[in-house]
């Protein structure tokens, strides 16, 4: 059986990667929503119906596990999922977000956390709840910023570091000593925010701790880590297919991708 990565779009594809390098011997099935990109801008209800039906189309197609790859759908979606769609229809199968482990490493980084998010996660008040639930004395200060997954999509960079920049600018003066980048989309930009932010900020990528987590998540979890295969394949599925997101793809990992249009 595989592990399953979903996002909206092809944001997921920089923790896909990540994965990849650290946990390669394992089998993994990408599902990008790209005809209802971006989440970001959509209702709860909206999400919540996409990350259903991408969850049935992944667990339908052998996957044991799927990490949701979108911080829009962590917030908005996972939980009610997990409790409700999962032991009803899929006891056997499991999903994890991405939004918790970026709130646990946030925590121990810093006591004045600054958030970048899409609206939707923003609005969710859901990173604000979890590290409010991990220390009491944490001071947050978050900021939507709409525009920064169509212009990363879209390879649109120069705009995306303007924006970026505009962000952050005012992060920098409201004193937070850690960043978190809460959308999969945003590690393609790290390494600007982390020119812009100064090395005194610490900046939580989330490239950078799913894999730990997920290495850590089947040590503590052999029933699911045996069911695993582990061939070293993978296969990348999206529900709209263009020049433009293939290229973004093989652009992400460096090489050829091939990108398999669904219907979910």
């Amino acid at each position: 059986m595989k592990i399953g990565i979903f996002d909206s779009g092809l944001g997921g594809l920089i923790i896909t990667h990540a994965l990849k390098e650290s946990l390669g011997r394992y089998d993994y099935l990408y599902l990008g929503d790209t005809a209802n990109l971006p989440y970001g801008n959509k209702t709860k209800d909206q999400i919540y119906e996409y990350t259903k039906k991408a969850l049935r189309y992944l667990f339908e197609n052998d996957c044991k596990l799927v990490i949701v790859a979108c911080n829009s759908a962590s917030a908005d979606a996972l939980r009610r999922i997990q409790q409700e769609c999962i032991p009803n229809n899929w006891p056997d199968r499991k999903a994890l977000g991405v939004l918790i482990p970026s709130a646990e490493v946030a925590v121990r980084s810093g006591k004045k956390i600054g958030i970048i998010c899409t609206v939707a996660t923003a609005e969710s008040g859901a990173f604000d709840r979890e590290i409010t639930k991990l220390s009491k004395n944490a001071e947050l200060v978050s900021k939507a910023t709409p525009e920064l997954v169509g212009h990363i999509e879209s390879g649109d960079y120069a705009s995306a570091h303007k924006d970026l920049k505009r962000y952050l600018d005012k992060l920098s003066a409201s004193g937070v000593d850690t960043l978190v980048l809460g959308c999969t989309h945003y590690p393609i930009i790290k390494n600007e925010a982390r020119k812009i932010m100064g090395e005194y900020v610490e900046v939580v990528s989330q490239d950078e701790i799913i894999p730990n987590k997920l290495k850590d998540y089947l040590k503590r979890h052999p029933e699911i880590e045996t069911k695993l295969s582990k061939n070293s394949r993978m296969e990348f599925l999206v529900t709209k297919k263009t020049m433009a997101n293939q290229k973004f793809a093989s652009k992400l990992f460096d090489s050829e991708i091939y990108l398999k249009k669904v219907m979910i």
